[in-house]
């Protein structure tokens, strides 16, 4: 017999898998904590370390302690026993037993034992006996028309369902009976005899059918004979109106809004480059009209086209093509309903060539107004020809016919020369855009300033940038070239200043055609100003106002480009030049007052919508004001350069003859004044310092609205405030001037008190006193010397504070991160279970459902055999 095998004990197994299980440490994994100095007495921790193993505690600590809290949070583990008397003393074990019994069966007896089905008790079901519904006696109603209501036969029943009264197995009494009687039929017999009894109800059913159906026509006829009897004729006399039903408000909008008629839609509107390429072949036809008309040509183009007729047509004026709809539009806020009726092209033409130069003059809007009133005209008289009968249009064709065939009259010689002379004298309709400025010059020598205008707009529209690759570029040089030639008529003696104002709408126009161009023209424009200003002001000290051509650049930037920007890389140079004006062009003579002038008012035009604080043009105003003042010994304010508290030059305003004023009147400042001043006596010098002292006094009072808002609006106005009140007296001034002087006054004294000005105190302000510092000795190592034992102790306290509440925060904050892990697993594991289960039923109900269709196919095949 061989040896037994010594069973193995529990121990001996945990022993082997525990020495199984466990990890051989790496030597390289091993973490040491070096130190950097070796200190006697001091313990040291974690000197030496596996990877992972203080964190893997903590988790175990963690599981042991913080988790089983969170498992039984809200958990009750005691048991509480609430029988009757059992924490009573003083009862006996007896009693207490009699008496739980006896409490028992009391509530045995109080509540009925509702759900015991072998207590005689009846039960229901939405109010019906259960016992009754057991029955099974409902009637069975059929779904199949053809079979009556009611219950099924016993040999549908057992022919069906099989079984039943008439093929179950007899008992041995019942078959001696039968065959007293007659003998059992087969199964086959039964089913031939249900088939004939189906049969012959469904034949007696038909003969059912068709007696009431004989039966209905009968009594149709019968009625209809009956009918006309019980009909009453009104007699001829009287005629009885039906009342018909009264139609509700809503019923009665409905059938408004069905009748109403719909709106078309307009036509669509024209890209620019369409609108350009209109205009640049309307220009065309005028010019080749124009070029006919000078060579002496009559007929045209309207003479040489022949309309070529059909040997079918009738001449009846039915023209197939005209739409008679008439069309719905919304105009000027009315409804607009017109009749769509196009014009020949012959008429059209003959009617652009004769109001060819008014359109062009009169701008493009205004000839389009005009077209559409000629269009309007048209379909009115289209309207009214509609309305003819037959025989006026075959009249009307026939009138046509003989117009044609009839020659037209020549005309003379004379005549002749005459129309080519206008023709000559016309202005053409295309030009060619100018390489040169010389071309330029030559373009626009010897016409008016309109015709100038109608010359540079017709070159634009010829040379649209959208009609040919290269026109951009020549705009854009003929943009140069107008600024140019703007500033040449600005330097002509006299000033052309009328031409100027005439081409100012053509630069609008290509300025916004061509921004950035237009941009950098005037950049290099207002450039070149400031270096030669800069230049002369290192040279002499001061520079001479701007000239004339400056000033209308100067007043172009402000009409072509925003002023409004906080900066703008045109509209603020040309600011910080008139700024630069105001302040280091001196005042010598009334030609640089007016200079002056000019440069503020366009000044407060640059700031108007922005309302930019300018303080060059108040300190240039007080200082216009300070010239008209006679007696500068005592001044309450302060004269700021390029003006002087007095000398030659501080009295150029001053009234030679107080009884000029009298003749004087109210006129606007010319700008050719600051080019050339002719002053022929001293009643005109006179005139001119008043109409510059009224432009001041003008300056002042929109400024004065402009500033009105600022919270220091009396201190900017407070020089002029004082020369107006003290030393300008409104007795020496004209009636228009004298009440521009007290509305300046009254805006002034209305103005909110401001705060005073800052200045320098008289002595210096006396230093605080200073302690002398604790100088504490600090070495190495954070510690600090020379402090208290219970300071120390204080020190070292609050430092062990800080660590541990650091410490508590740093297990915290891992104690939330364990329990929010946990809850994330547990919601994890719900779901997956709730996955599974779902799967798990969708798996049988997919199941059941294909058992259902095998068991539905093996049913059929059943029946087909």
């Amino acid at each position: 017999m061989g040896k037994v095998p010594k069973k193995r004990s529990l121990a001996d197994k945990v022993r082997k898998t525990k020495t199984s299980t466990e990890i051989k440490n790496n030597p390289f994994e091993v973490k040491i904590n070096r130190k950097k100095f070796e200190i006697l007495g001091r313990k040291t921790k974690h000197d030496v370390g596996l990877p992972g193993v203080s964190r893997s505690k903590a988790i175990n600590k963690r599981k042991e302690t913080l988790l089983k809290e969170y498992k039984q949070k809200g958990k009750s583990g005691k048991f509480i026993d609430r029988r009757f008397g059992e924490y009573d003393t003083k009862m006996e074990p007896e009693e207490k037993i009699l008496q739980r019994f006896a409490m028992e069966r009391q509530r045995g007896h109080d509540k009925k034992d509702v759900y015991n089905l072998n207590e005689e008790e009846e039960l229901t079901h939405y109010g019906q006996s259960l016992a009754e519904m057991e029955k099974f006696n409902d009637n069975v109603n059929s779904d199949d028309e053809s079979e009556e209501k009611g219950l099924l036969s016993a040999e549908l029943t057992a022919s069906h369902f099989g079984g039943g009264g008439l093929l179950r197995k007899k008992t041995p009494g019942e078959q001696q009976d039968g065959e007293e009687k007659h003998r059992a039929k087969s199964r086959q017999e039964l089913i031939e005899e249900l088939i004939q009894k189906s049969k012959q109800e469904k034949r007696d059913r038909q003969v059912r059918k068709e007696e009431s159906q004989e039966l209905t026509e009968k009594l149709d006829k019968d009625w209809k004979s009956i009918q006309t009897l019980m009909v009453t004729k009104t007699p001829k006399g009287e005629h009885v109106e039906e009342e018909k039903p009264k139609l509700e408000p809503y019923d009665m909008m409905v059938r408004e809004l069905g009748f109403e008629m719909k709106a078309q839609p307009s036509e669509r509107l024209k890209t620019p480059e369409e609108l350009a390429r209109e205009e640049r072949e309307k220009l065309q036809k005028l010019e080749s009209d124009r070029l006919r008309r000078m060579m002496g040509d009559e007929g045209g183009e309207s003479s040489q086209s022949q309309t070529h007729i059909s040997a079918d047509d009738i001449n009846d004026g039915f023209i197939l093509d005209k739409d008679d709809n008439k069309t719905l539009s919304y105009q000027d806020g009315k409804w607009n309903i017109e009749e769509e009726s196009e014009e020949n092209k012959d008429e059209e033409d003959d009617e652009e060539a004769q109001s060819g130069e008014e359109e062009l003059e009169e701008g493009e809007e205004d000839g389009d107004d005009e077209e559409e009133e000629d269009e309007q005209e048209g379909s009115s008289e289209e309207e009214e020809e509609d309305g003819h009968s037959d025989l006026e249009s075959e009249q009307e064709s026939e009138d046509e016919e003989m117009k044609e065939t009839s020659a037209k009259p020549s005309l003379s010689i004379e005549e002749m020369k005459a129309q080519q002379e206008a023709a000559k004298a016309e202005l053409p309709y295309t030009f060619k855009a100018p390489e040169t400025y010389n071309e330029l010059k030559d373009l626009l020598h010897g016409h008016t300033p309109d015709n100038q205008r109608l010359i540079v707009a017709r070159t634009q529209k010829s040379n649209h940038a959208s009609l040919a690759v290269g026109n951009k570029l020549k705009l854009q040089k003929m943009f140069g070239f107008l600024l140019e030639y703007i500033g040449e008529l600005a330097t002509r003696s006299p000033p052309e200043l009328t031409t100027t104002d005439k081409l100012i709408p053509e630069l609008y126009t290509m300025c916004q055609m061509f921004p950035e161009a237009a941009c950098k023209t005037m950049q290099s424009i207002l450039g070149d100003a400031g270096h030669s200003t800069e230049e002369v002001l290192e040279v002499k000290g001061h520079i001479p106002f701007p000239t004339l051509d400056m000033l209308i650049y100067l007043k172009v930037t402000a009409l072509l480009f925003p002023t409004s920007d906080f900066r703008h890389p045109v509209t603020t140079p040309a600011l910080l030049y008139i700024s630069q004006a105001l302040t280091k062009c001196p005042v010598r003579s009334l030609q640089d007052v007016t200079s002056g002038l000019v440069l503020c008012c366009l000044g407060v035009e640059y700031v108007t919508f922005s309302k930019r604080f300018l303080p060059e043009l108040i300190n240039f105003l007080a200082g216009t004001l300070h010239l008209a003042v006679q007696d500068k010994s005592s001044l309450g304010y302060t004269v700021v350069p390029p003006f002087r508290p007095s000398g030659k030059c501080s009295d150029l305003l001053v009234l030679s003859d107080s009884e000029s004023c009298k003749s004087w009147t109210k006129k606007s400042l010319p700008l050719s004044a600051t080019q050339h001043l002719e002053l022929r006596n001293d009643l005109d010098r006179d005139h001119h310092r008043l109409m510059c002292l009224s432009t001041c006094l003008d300056l002042v009072k929109r400024c004065s609205l402009l500033y009105k808002d600022l919270t220091s609006f009396a201190c900017i106005f407070q020089p002029i405030g004082t020369l107006l009140s003290k030393h300008l007296s409104a007795q020496t001034l004209p009636e228009p001037l004298q009440e521009l002087h007290s509305e300046i006054l009254e805006s002034l004294s209305r103005a909110p008190e401001s705060r005073s000005r800052l200045v320098l105190e008289r002595r210096k302000p006396i230093p605080l006193k200073l302690l002398t510092p604790k100088i504490v000795e600090v070495l190495d190592y954070g510690k600090k010397r020379g402090s208290t034992r219970e300071e120390r102790e204080k020190e070292r306290l609050k430092h062990k504070y800080k660590k541990e509440f650091k410490g508590a925060l740093r297990e915290i904050r891992k104690d939330t991160r364990f329990l929010a892990r946990e809850k994330l697993n547990e919601v994890m594991t719900r779901d997956s279970d709730r996955k599974r289960k779902v799967r798990e039923l969708f798996g049988s109900l997919a199941t059941q459902e294909g058992e259902w269709k095998a068991l539905k196919r093996r049913k059929e095949r059943g029946k087909r055999k």
